[in-house]
């Protein structure tokens, strides 16, 4: 090899990077599956726990804990927050007009 390798800058949000279909979407979702299992993981809670918490199967929390988030909606994933004793806020807001595109952003202290 010869060359520098040709490296690409992203645009922040992976999912978009790679094309895929609603990407703001997938990234939302991704960060409240990362809020759940740090909770998980902060309380120090089995799969069996954490499932008998949130009312589903131990097979959904290791789907939801290696990030296979198809069969969770992001109104599921909220109310698996509001379980874990977490309160969820949704604010709307303009868009800075220097930005391109409008974007979901999930924030927590």
């Amino acid at each position: 090899m010869t060359g520098k390798p040709s490296v690409t800058k992203g645009s922040g949000n992976v999912f978009a990077d790679l094309g895929l279909a609603e990407p703001e979407a997938a990234l939302a979702k991704a960060e409240l599956a990362r809020r759940i299992n740090a909770i998980i993981k902060e309380r120090g809670l089995k799969q069996t726990e954490a499932a008998e918490l949130l009312g589903i199967d131990q097979a959904k929390i290791s789907a939801l804990s290696h990030g296979r988030l198809a069969g969770f909606s992001t109104d599921r994933l909220f109310r698996f927050l509001n379980a874990l004793g977490r309160d969820v806020q949704i604010v709307i807001r303009s868009k800075p007009a220097s930005r391109k595109r409008a974007q979901v952003t999930i924030v927590a202290p």
